[in-house]
């Protein structure tokens, strides 16, 4: 017969074994769910770009894509609530998670409206920069971001929460509103102001798939700390999606306007690229956000890695085929660089996931790099007059090295505040 206090450690030994165990099955089984959601997400968001790309002319679908740059840039303010409130709930007791919420409710219309008018007051800028005949489809990127910036508060509180089919069920309405929505516009009125107005209306599905998540239940957080880590979770994530689009916006205003539709093609795989693996982060977020090791963020780096290694492999190996995944033949120039468009994105993947670490930690610097980054493609784009070729390959040189420092800085940092050791 065992005795009792042999029992006694082996059940103290495999309770918290079995335990470990159901808790990574269960973190297995919500990437998956994520994954898979975000994939079915980028897939019919590609679809949309696909469409796009064949149903309008080059000249179009260049605008097009320069108009969902704005957006992108725009859409920061939507991933800082996202971040900042999924950070906040994912490291409170659950006994504090009522009044987060309840401070990311008071806040989210008034953002969302704000930012909203922003983007398109910036009509007066942006039409012309852009070579747009009317200021319309730029007002309608403020129409868009309206519902796209509540959306981030949404998948905030179930990120944070940890309900993974809620934000799985975000995410499917923001590539389906997406798809259904753009389409019916070109369909409707075959050129960039029907896009976008599509793209407006669609943009309200996933707000009416994450009902529910925003409310306001007995006694509220204050609100300034959440304004104040939105701000800098946005003002990070700015510089990074600047960076990100900073070539569909030089390319539409120092190509012509068919080479700038060359080039948006092939930017339709740098974004499916640089989408792929983004489940990475937002499944991690909560843990990089507890992690006081480097274990999560080496971890989530490596798996982005991989995935980026494998799309630029396949781009290689079969490049008819990545030809027609970004829009046919009328893009044939551009068939033997899609792989550089594809390393491109690899890297403004990792650089993502970075970013998001940093988020998660709260920790500095990261900001500074991603404006150095930018200012170094901004100059050598102007400065040497690049063309296809060339702007893409400055693009993942820049976005590389910043990978690079990125990895690095949190290793140097922690080495030099590392207490010195006595012999």
């Amino acid at each position: 017969m065992t005795p009792p206090s042999e029992f006694a450690t082996s059940f103290g030994r495999a309770v918290p074994s079995a335990v470990s165990s159901v808790i990574v099955q269960v973190r297995l089984r919500s990437a998956t769910l994520v994954a898979a959601a975000m994939m079915v997400m980028n897939v019919v968001t590609y679809g949309f770009n696909l469409v796009a790309a064949r149903m309008l002319i080059p000249a179009e679908f260049g605008a097009v894509t320069a108009l969902l740059s704005i957006i992108l840039v725009a859409n920061v303010v939507s991933l800082g609530l996202q971040a900042t409130i999924a950070r906040k709930l994912s490291v409170a007791p659950a006994e504090r998670r009522a009044a987060i919420i309840g401070a990311a409710s008071r806040v989210t219309w008034g953002v969302s409206t704000a930012v909203g008018v922003v983007v398109a007051c910036s009509t007066v800028i942006m039409t012309p920069a852009l070579r747009l005949d009317s200021p319309v489809p730029v007002a309608l990127c403020g129409a868009m971001i309206v519902p796209l910036t509540v959306m981030g508060a949404q998948a905030g509180v179930a990120q944070g929460c940890e309900r993974w089919h809620k934000l799985s069920a975000i995410y499917l309405g923001n590539g389906f509103g997406r798809l259904i929505g753009g389409c019916a516009g070109i369909l409707l009125f075959s050129d960039a102001t029907g896009a976008m107005l599509g793209l407006a209306v669609g943009a309200w599905l996933p707000v009416i798939a994450g009902l529910g998540l925003l409310r306001i239940r007995g006694v509220h957080d204050d609100v300034r700390p959440l304004l104040t880590e939105t701000a800098g979770s946005a003002f990070a994530l700015l510089s990074y999606f600047v960076l990100s689009n900073a070539d569909a916006l030089i390319a539409r205003n120092l190509f012509d306007p068919h080479d700038s539709g060359l080039y948006a093609a092939g930017l339709i795989l740098t974004k499916a690229t640089l989408f792929l693996p983004q489940f990475v982060s937002v499944v991690l977020f909560p843990t990089l956000s507890r992690d006081e090791s480097h274990r999560s963020r080496l971890v989530a780096a490596a798996a982005v890695t991989l995935l980026g290694i494998c799309v630029i492999g396949g781009t290689l190996a079969l490049p008819q085929l990545a030809l027609a995944l970004v829009g046919g033949p009328q893009y044939a120039e551009i068939a033997d660089r899609l792989w550089l468009f594809a390393l491109s994105g690899s890297f403004l993947a990792l650089a993502h996931m970075l970013v998001f670490d940093a988020l998660a930690r709260r920790a500095k610097g990261a900001t500074a790099l991603i404006w150095v980054a930018l200012a170094f493609v901004v100059a050598l784009a102007y400065a040497l007059d690049v063309e296809t070729t060339g702007l893409v390959l400055i693009v993942a040189g820049c976005s590389g090295t910043l990978c690079a420092v990125l990895l690095a800085l949190p290793l140097v940092t922690e080495r030099r505040s590392a207490p010195a050791r006595t012999p």
